[in-house]
This record gives structure tokens, C-alpha cells and sequence, in this order.
């Protein structure tokens, strides 16, 4: 049995990427606070198993708890187990001495602690068992240069790269698992729309993020879930590895 767990999937590239592991007939697991109704009527429809559980993951506590509850579910039976730790915020848009600080506290959680908590939930469980898991962490261009008013998501996406890198190197000669770094590129979703609000004050680039808008340079998360789900199925993975999608379309 083969197992789907996205995160951030009520919208964006987690739907998307949830809907194109229901077309491949894998059973989906969607983490999210709300849950998105198309998925479930598009597994329904597929006969695809479908849960969805309802999770803060600005919450370490929720993180832990809910992917307890996940692992005992796919666990059972088990053979080949995809988590997509999708989610993430970009806020707080700010330059460095005017960050607020609950938003900081809260993008760290979301973007960085809690993928590495659900990582080492799934690799500690898989190490035990006959599973193979393979973990894509997505990421961002973000995360390799210093853009100015994203201080935060900068540092997080850099710290989850490293992370990937980190824990790459250490399953090279432990097991099937994998872990990966996927990033995205340029997509048209609401992380976007949070992007062109911005002022210039708080985000120097921001009129280039709205022409990238008006000139129809942004990819829909749909080709971007395509190239992301073939990525992860394929038998080639490289541990460790940051993976682009400029390289894969």
C-alpha cells in the first residue's frame, strides 16, 4: 500500500499536488486547517482512499500530536509513504527592526520547525519497519540569496535546504528513505497575491512581483504539482538533493 501526506493542501500547489496523487491512484492524506471539499469529491469519485485532518502547524504541539495519528494510520501496511511538506507563509514582509514578532515566531514554525518535526517522525518510524519514505520539503530561490523586506523567509528556507542537505547525507547508507528539496519557481497563488500587496517600504522588488503578474510569467500550481509528484515517484532520487523546477519542465 502506498500512502500520500500533503500539507498545506487546501489550496495552491498542496491541492494540486493532492489532486495529481489521486489521478496516480495513491491514497492521499491532506493536513491542513481547512480542508479542501474537491479533493475529497475528486477521490470519492477516483474509489481513492482520502483523509483529512485539520492542523495548525504554527503549532508544535498540534504537529506532533496530529502526525502521531497519521503515522499509526499508514503505518499498518505500509510499503512506499510520500510526505510533501508543503505549507508555508511569507509573512512577516518587513525590513529587520520593524519585524512584529508573534509573525516571526509563527513563520519559523510553519516553514521550518515543523517540517524537520515531521521528517524525523516519518524517518524515526521508517528505520523500524519495511517502509520506504520519501520526504520532499518544498523550498524557494528565496532560500539561496537575500532578498530585501523577506528576512525571515529567506532564513528559513535556507535553514530547511540545509536541513535537506544535512539529512540527505546521513540516510545515503541507511535504508530506502529519502529526503529532497523541491523549489517551485514563480507560481500563481495566494502567497503571490500577499506579495504584490506589500508596500515598497516593506518590500523593495514589489513592483517587479506585479509585473510578473501582468505578464503572465507565473506558472499555475497545477504544471508546477505535475513535475513535483512525477519528481517524488521516480526510482532515481537523489538523497539530499535541491531540486528545481525550471530543470524538470
Amino acid at each position: 500500500m502506498n500512502y500520500a501526506i500533503v500539507t498545506g493542501a487546501s489550496k495552491g500547489l498542496g491541492a494540486s499536488a493532492a489532486q495529481r496523487f489521486i489521478s496516480e491512484g495513491i491514497p492521499v492524506i491532506t493536513v491542513s486547517r481547512n480542508e479542501n471539499s474537491t479533493l475529497k469529491q475528486a477521490a470519492e469519485s477516483a474509489g481513492i482512499s482520502y483523509t483529512h485532518y485539520s492542523c495548525d502547524l504554527s503549532s508544535a504541539q498540534q504537529v506532533q500530536s496530529v502526525f502521531a495519528q497519521i503515522c499509526e494510520e499508514v503505518f499498518v501496511d505500509a510499503e512506499n509513504v510520500y510526505v510533501i511538506n508543503n505549507a508555508g507563509v511569507i509573512e512577516p514582509i518587513d525590513v529587520a527592526g520593524e519585524l512584529d514578532a508573534a509573525l516571526v515566531q509563527s513563520n519559523i514554525q510553519v516553514n521550518l520547525t515543523a517540517p524537520i518535526l515531521i521528517s524525523n517522525l516519518f524517518l524515526q518510524i521508517a528505520k523500524n519497519t519495511d517502509t520506504s519514505v520519501v520526504i520532499a520539503n518544498v523550498t524557494s530561490g528565496a532560500g539561496e540569496r537575500p532578498i530585501q523586506g523577506w528576512s525571515i523567509y529567506c532564513s528559513t528556507k535556507a535553514a530547511v535546504n540545509m536541513f535537506t542537505m544535512t539529512a540527505g547525507l546521513e540516510l545515503e547508507n541507511s535504508g530506502s528513505s529519502k529526503v529532497i528539496a523541491f523549489s517551485p519557481g514563480l507560481m500563481d497563488t495566494d502567497m503571490q497575491v500577499t506579495i504584490r500587496s506589500s508596500s515598497e517600504e516593506t518590500f523593495a522588488d514589489v513592483d517587479i512581483f506585479r509585473t510578473y503578474k501582468e505578464s503572465g510569467s507565473l506558472r499555475s500550481p497545477d504544471t508546477v504539482a505535475g513535475a513535483l509528484v512525477k519528481l517524488v515517484l521516480a526510482e532515481n532520487l537523489e538523497n539530499g538533493k535541491i531540486y528545481k523546477v525550471n530543470d524538470l519542465l
